[in-house]
């Protein structure tokens, strides 16, 4: 999928005005239901989405910017659209600074891993040295969309990326720990580090109230490994965790546990 084929024409204004933020929320909606997939999502769930999303934190992150969006289970397709705001509005943006761009996005519930592409292809191509001034400057809806696209060079394709894993390693024993890293440092990853942890009973032990229960040794050894590696070479860690340790589910002092993560890019050296 590329910006293109979700940058809908109808869904760019050029020149608007606003008083506030909430009137953009509520123009945002109007304009996004201009494209059909969005015909039978009420106006109503719209807003409380885009509404929902900024009360976790504005989505003006600085340098006149704005990118609303949200996720709704109603929506069956992504809509995206461009607003430019020549005089700016309050926006509540991080920088405190007025937003004269808005790029917003309506999302399907379903599909986060194509929304975090999304966001990070429209976050690079406003990067652009002169991208912004020159959509800015654009006194058309057409001549926007044109504007923006020449600045496009990301695709946004998640079915050529590697399912990942985030693969974590709980172990209390030193001598466990050292075997287990050297063995999984061998092992094809995006990134493997180490958390250093407390036990819950050294945590306790400092806490007046409980402090009389551990006084023997609060300050066991505690370490967390965490690493990201490719779905398929789960079952070859385990592998190697458990030439260390023997089979887990009898193993006292490690736990291992492996979720799928839905978006994973970049590398740690």
């Amino acid at each position: 999928m590329k910006l293109i084929d979700v940058l809908r024409k109808e869904c760019i204004v050029a020149g608007a005005q606003f008083g506030d933020k909430a009137e953009v929320l509520c123009e945002i909606v109007e304009v996004a239901r201009k494209n059909s997939s969005l015909r039978n999502v009420s106006e109503k769930e719209i807003l409380a989405g885009l509404q929902e999303r900024e009360s976790l934190g504005s989505t003006g992150f600085g340098k006149g910017i704005a990118i609303p969006h949200c996720r709704l289970e109603a929506v069956t397709d992504f809509v995206v659209g461009i607003i430019t705001i020549p005089s700016g509005v309050d926006f509540e943006a991080l920088d405190g600074e007025k937003v004269k761009l808005i790029i917003f996005i309506i999302a399907p519930e379903t599909q986060p891993n194509k929304h975090l592409k999304l966001l990070s292809a429209i976050s690079r191509t406003l990067l652009i040295p002169g991208s912004v001034e020159e959509i800015l400057a654009e006194r058309t809806s057409e001549a926007v969309f044109e504007s923006f696209l020449r600045h496009t060079h990301a695709e946004i394709d998640t079915s050529k990326q590697e399912a990942k894993c985030l693969l974590n390693v709980f172990i209390q024993d030193e001598n466990v720990f050292r075997e287990i890293l050297e063995n999984l440092t061998g092992m094809e990853t995006s990134s493997l580090v180490v958390f250093n942890t407390e036990n819950v009973g050294a945590y306790l032990a400092k806490v007046p109230l409980f402090a009389d229960f551990w006084r023997d040794n609060p300050d066991s050894f505690s370490k967390v490994i965490v690493a990201v590696v490719d779905k398929r070479l789960v079952n070859e860690a385990i592998r190697i965790i458990e030439s260390v340790t023997g089979d887990l589910n009898e193993c006292t002092g490690v736990i291992v546990t492996s979720q799928d993560l839905s978006y994973a890019a970049g590398s740690l050296e």
